[in-house]
């Protein structure tokens, strides 16, 4: 699939991504020639991908977190990334459409892949979130967000409970889209300071 030995980007890979993200022909090379130098074998593995990811948070424990993001963006589940994973996941979480982000969201919460979300699913991705946080930071949380469980009660109930008290992808979407604080909750985002 694509030319990972080689120094340039296979046309079907590189149309594919100019198709589905918002990333130039130019841009995607750049990225092509920066992942072949990290990685020259053409894939990361998950480990690899969690020492990247944990150097965005030097002060946390990213490990966990980190090992679910690489579960949501390793779509063929052949436990690496390769350099389409790699781009398609970079695109939906920085430059994608808020749909787009919140189908990445729920694949992220949707542990077990079975196309829904448990409160047990959503207590673990709270408690990996609960972990980028500093302990700084930690006393500053709201009383209804001091605690990882706590943090996912409060999110859990933004949802429409369908069938056996889970929750469907459109069901994340609408009750993420239709509340602020459940997109925040969905990720790690610093409360500002007041004043």
């Amino acid at each position: 699939m694509g030319n990972s030995k080689s120094g340039a980007v296979s046309k079907e890979i590189l149309e594919d991504l100019k198709l589905n993200t918002k990333f130039s022909e130019t841009e995607i090379v750049q990225w092509y020639g920066n992942f072949q130098r990290q990685c020259p074998s053409g894939r990361i593995s998950k480990e690899e991908f969690q020492t990247i990811y944990s150097k965005f948070f030097p002060d946390s424990d990213a490990n966990t977190y980190a090992q679910h993001v690489f579960r949501s963006f390793d779509t063929n589940d052949d436990g690496t990334l390769d350099f389409k994973e790699y781009i398609i996941a970079l695109h939906m979480t920085s430059t994608g459409k808020t749909t787009r982000k919140l189908e990445w969201a729920f694949s992220l919460f949707d542990v077990d892949k079975n196309g829904y979300i448990t409160k047990s699913e959503v207590k673990e991705i709270c408690t990996a979130i609960f972990k980028l946080i500093p302990k700084e930071d930690l006393a500053d949380l709201p009383e209804d967000e001091s605690t990882a469980e706590k943090r996912a009660d409060k999110l859990w109930n933004f949802f429409e409970k369908g069938e056996n008290d889970r929750v469907a992808e459109g069901e994340f979407i609408q009750g993420v889209l239709d509340n602020d604080e459940a997109l925040r909750l969905i990720q790690y985002q610093p409360l500002k300071k007041q004043g």
